[in-house]
């Protein structure tokens, strides 16, 4: 009986040293590196701003002022602030007052994403670091990079991902790989797999448990006949 008890504590062992304990470092390192912020390169938010950026924190400021929210004085300012500006960071803060976190026109935090058991989105102009962390745990999260300002050619998006499913929308000429770990969950890349060589490169890695992490493109536009009714 003790030998017996001995041969089935050696396999568990075993089994824990091959698959569990690796498994409990990544979810570990996961949510360790949520916390720290991006190394390498300047950060987001001394990112240089473009001629598109300024005019979208334009158009914000001029509905502002078409709606009260700013004085024609505040809007004057505002907008000379706009122009005067050379970083992301200087463009950001002149709509932060105006709309909520989700609507701004820019996005230059680059603060990792943490959904715990709730929904979690990015998308439009935002900065993704060389180095980003998503914890998923029994939530979704949607990363929408098709108009996202990428801070190198190669992004390593750390996932930790519990019962949950991790989203990435990427536009065309983006390449996806996905090493990351799966235990009873599941990776799915639907991007169309690109042949240049200096194509930007959205690597996954990680552990996913109970979960999924799916890769895809964005839908096509609809065309102006489907949007018809039927008579």
């Amino acid at each position: 009986m003790e030998a017996e008890r001995g041969a089935h504590y050696d396999r568990w062992n075993g089994r824990w040293q091959q698959q569990g304990a690796p498994v409990l470092r990544q979810l570990l390192a996961g949510f360790i590196a949520a916390g720290r912020s991006n190394a390498g390169g300047p950060a987001p938010q001394e990112l240089r701003a473009s001629d598109d950026d300024r005019e979208r924190v334009v158009t914000v400021l001029r509905d502002a002022v078409a709606d009260g929210r700013l004085t024609h004085d505040e809007h004057e300012e505002r907008v000379e602030a706009v122009f005067a500006a050379r970083t992301l960071g200087e463009l950001a803060v002149l709509t932060a007052d105006l709309l909520p976190e989700h609507l701004q026109p820019l996005r230059a935090d680059g603060r990792p994403v943490m959904a715990l058991f709730r929904s979690e989105q990015r998308e439009g102009r935002w900065v993704v670091p060389s180095h980003y962390s998503v914890t998923a745990v029994g939530s979704g999260v949607t990363l929408d990079l098709c108009e996202a300002l990428l801070q190198s050619s190669h992004i390593t998006v750390q996932a930790t991902v519990v019962g949950a499913t991790l989203t990435l929308i990427v536009p065309e000429g983006v390449r996806v790989v996905i090493p990351a770990s799966a235990v009873v969950g599941g990776k799915r890349n639907q991007v169309p797999e690109t042949t240049a060589l200096d194509a930007p490169v959205i690597e996954v890695t990680g552990v996913i448990m109970m979960g999924n992490v799916v890769a895809k493109s964005p839908r096509p536009p609809r065309r102006g006949w489907a949007r018809r009714r039927r008579p």
